[in-house]
């Protein structure tokens, strides 16, 4: 087998010229971002998860070869490789499987059957195993009788006991190393087994653990991406000591010991009438008991750990990938206020580059020290033209919110306020990157500096934090490091990429995730357009040291010029397909600039076109030119949530609340509804249908109208309904700017069918992607 062949019967839907192609391409030095924008006529149009799936296919492609060359050459080395176990070798891309066929001619410390064997009780072993198959005849001899001819004083087997003891480790070792006994309590465990929880000896009085204090989940339901959260509260909670875990009978399946046990001592040859029943019996035991299901026990939880992680980091990036392309206010003249009941409210003025310009401090407490916070945030309001006010949604973030807005009224000011996320704001204002920027400025006035920026710009702010501390993960802190910061950093570069970026106005931070570039040229292209002036075109990045033309052609795809010398440079076309499209312009006695917009038509009309640029190709540029530096987020538009409620007390059962998505995990979504603490909308509170998929119905950012089924001030939880049963638009409070548009319901891609039974854990990961 070929890995083309391989990744095929995993991915059917990726054609093997396809994989070969982004195999070529990545090897050439070309990223996800590009290869899946720009080279869709090699690859057939693979989007950026297919383009993904190949690669990360190949990682583990290579990694059993590479185990398999590794475990041929080790039992070759020992003289026992034959045909038929070499074959099977080389066409094993199991890697349990392969460590199954391995385990017998693994190199082993000093253990009790390698001594044993030294000692010459192998043919004791040999013939206990014989007698219980019916290879030879026990002929009146007891076991006892055969072990006194195998005594060694000298290596400790001085009696009989002793001897049949030593045999008996050997059998154990041979029983436990036996791949269709390992494979038969796999195929146990993963489909019919348990993990079966109960109270540990640190179990706490209302713990949170207390639903698993008495629990059977099936092995097989949790390898469901859908329900393995609940793995890693059960992990947590053994962690913690609250929880004991073992593997045990699935409550369908009742028997699974015994049914493992009868095959092992069928196995051993000890259901049989004979004299070596009893050693039979007990090497049985042991070899399942205190080797082959410890081993498996550790396999399922790697398994289990490994699905739950790939789970809550595909929940935690997607929310991501939604809350960096939330729609933007735009370049315009933004105050951010970061709120605070002790120390006062820090204002942070910025204009429409997002350049800071001044800032103060306001204090709410007592009527006099309102009456000057009003003075100071309407002259501030009318002194530098704001467009809009971004308030800081932390503590005492609705009660500025409120204040703001009765402060404005009556100026008769009509500005819209908007609550923004602060999360990781208070990271970002302690980061050597916000040093950086107002090495001069107070913690507190970055923050509010960054929470005006993040209204103006989301993606490009929040791509100045670890996206890890946004803090809309589903149990982060429990899954690989590692793992969860490349995939966030994939969602970080991929959504960049999609939006777009501008040369003359972006970051160095932002910049870095654009294909090819990275930290140290997203600083040098800074550098040049401080030194230089403003880039007049894209080719002009040719002259920033250590940009090379490899680095051109994945990187100038991606970045804008608004009002350029060329008017495809504030287009997502490549520069590599300018070419085609002057000459296409010239032969019609047309310029460039009139195939942009209405002038899009005439290029789509053109079959020599489409031929000569290839159909992907073609149809993508045609709706660059139709709809030239567009951005692809949604546009902004204010919102507010309903008045008179800012407190956890203010609520009622009954109340219909507007409301944000903050969160969305595998079993509901939270959602801000103004009173500090989220409200929980359990997936079966999300829609009148049923939804398998929280993500079906809503995403991060999403505006949603609800009902409050419960308040618990004790706990301070909210738990929220959207099943309305008179559904009506979304009408915000009166106070509000234009009407925030109804809720919006996103559906993902369909996915993959269900994996069978023998592949559930590559076929579970799969439909992560």
């Amino acid at each position: 087998m070929n890995f083309e062949s391989w990744l095929s019967a995993r991915h059917q839907e990726i054609p093997a010229r396809s994989a070969a192609a982004v195999l070529e391409l990545a090897s050439g030095g070309s990223t996800v971002p590009f290869i899946a924008r720009y080279r869709k006529e090699q690859t057939g149009g693979l989007d950026e998860v297919a383009v993904e799936n190949v690669l990360e296919s190949k990682k583990i492609w290579d990694e059993i070869v590479k185990r398999q060359a590794f475990i041929l050459e080790e039992i070759e080395a020992q003289g026992k490789l034959t045909p038929e176990l070499a074959g099977r070798i080389r066409t094993t891309f199991h890697l349990p499987t392969l460590e199954d066929l391995y385990l017998p001619y693994k190199k082993k410390r000093k253990t009790k059957a390698v001594i044993a064997r030294e000692a010459g009780l192998q043919p004791l072993a040999d013939w206990l195993w014989d007698v219980g198959h019916g290879a030879v005849g026990a002929s009146g001899e007891t076991p006892e009788h055969q072990a006194a001819l195998y005594l060694n004083a000298e290596a400790g087997f001085t009696d009989t006991t002793l001897a049949l003891k030593g045999a008996g480790e050997i059998l154990i070792e041979r029983l436990s190393e036996t791949e269709e006994l390992r494979q038969f309590v796999r195929r146990e465990a993963f489909e019919k087994g348990a993990l079966v929880s109960t109270k540990g000896e640190k179990a706490k009085p209302a713990s949170k653990f207390e639903l698993y204090f008495d629990s059977r989940e099936p092995v097989a339901s949790l390898m469901k991406p859908e329900s393995s959260h609940r793995y890693l509260a059960m992990r947590r909670g053994w962690l913690e000591g609250e929880l004991s875990l073992s593997l045990g009978d699935a409550p369908k399946h009742p028997g699974f010991e015994e049914r493992l046990l009868s095959r092992f001592e069928s196995a051993a040859g000890a259901a049989a009438d004979s004299p070596a029943q009893t050693v039979l019996k007990k090497a049985a035991r042991l070899a399942l008991k205190a080797h082959v299901l410890l081993s498996i026990d550790g396999e399922v939880h790697a398994a289990l750990k490994e699905i739950a992680d790939a789970a809550a980091i595909h929940v935690f990036a997607e929310n991501v990938r939604q809350l960096l392309l939330a729609a933007p206010f735009g370049s315009k003249a933004v105050l951010g206020l970061d709120p605070g009941l002790r120390t006062g409210c820090k204002l942070a003025v910025v204009d429409g580059a997002g350049k800071y310009l001044v800032s103060t401090v306001i204090h709410l407490h007592g009527d006099d020290q309102r009456q000057r916070a009003a003075k100071t945030l309407v002259a501030t309001a009318k002194n530098a033209s704001i467009q809009c006010i971004a308030v800081g949604n932390g503590t005492g973030g609705r009660e500025a919110e409120a204040f703001v807005r009765e402060a404005l009224a009556a100026a008769g000011l009509v500005v819209p306020v908007v609550l923004v996320s602060e999360a990781g704001a208070s990271i970002y204002s302690a980061s050597e990157t916000a040093r950086e920027e107002f090495p001069d400025l107070d913690l507190t006035i970055r923050g509010a500096i960054s929470i005006a920026r993040r209204l103006q710009d989301p993606l490009a702010e929040l791509v100045k934090i670890d996206p890890k501390s946004i803090g809309v993960g589903q149990y982060q802190h429990d899954v690989s490091p590692h793992a969860l910061k490349t995939r966030l950093d994939q969602v970080v570069d991929s959504a960049v990429n999609q939006a777009g970026v501008s040369l003359n106005t972006a970051s160095s931070h932002l910049l870095a995730h654009v294909s090819g570039i990275g930290p140290a040229l997203g600083k040098a292209i800074v550098s040049a357009r401080e030194t230089n002036g403003v880039f007049a075109s894209r080719q002009e990045l040719l002259r920033v040291p250590r940009f090379t033309k490899k680095t051109f052609e994945q990187a100038a795809g991606f970045l804008r010029i608004p009002g350029g010398a060329n008017p495809l440079d504030n287009t997502g076309v490549h520069p590599e397909r300018y070419e085609a499209l002057e000459v296409f312009a010239k032969g019609i006695g047309k310029g460039v600039s009139e195939l942009l917009g209405t002038g899009a038509a005439l290029v789509k009309s053109s079959r020599e076109l489409r031929e000569s640029l290839g159909a992907f190709t073609f149809d993508d540029v045609v709706k660059e030119l139709e709809k030239p530096g567009r951005d692809p987020r949604d546009t902004f538009v204010p919102f507010s949530f309903r008045d008179g409620i800012t407190e956890l007390s203010h609520l009622e059962p009954g109340m219909i609340c507007p409301g944000i998505v903050t969160n969305v995990t595998n079993f509901g979504a939270f959602i801000d509804i103004g009173v500090h603490q989220d409200g929980l909308a359990h997936i079966s509170q999300l829609s009148e249908r049923f939804v398998k998929d929280p993500r079906e119905v809503v995403n991060p950012g999403d505006r949603v109208q609800v009902k409050v089924l419960a308040v618990n001030l004790e706990k301070k939880q909210i738990s929220l309904t959207m099943r309305l049963r008179e559904p009506a638009p979304f009408q915000p409070p009166v106070s509000a700017a234009p009407a925030v548009p109804p809720q919006r319901s996103v559906k993902p891609p369909p996915r993959e069918p269900e994996a069978s039974p023998v592949d559930r854990r590559w076929g579970a990961l799969q439909k992560l992607k």
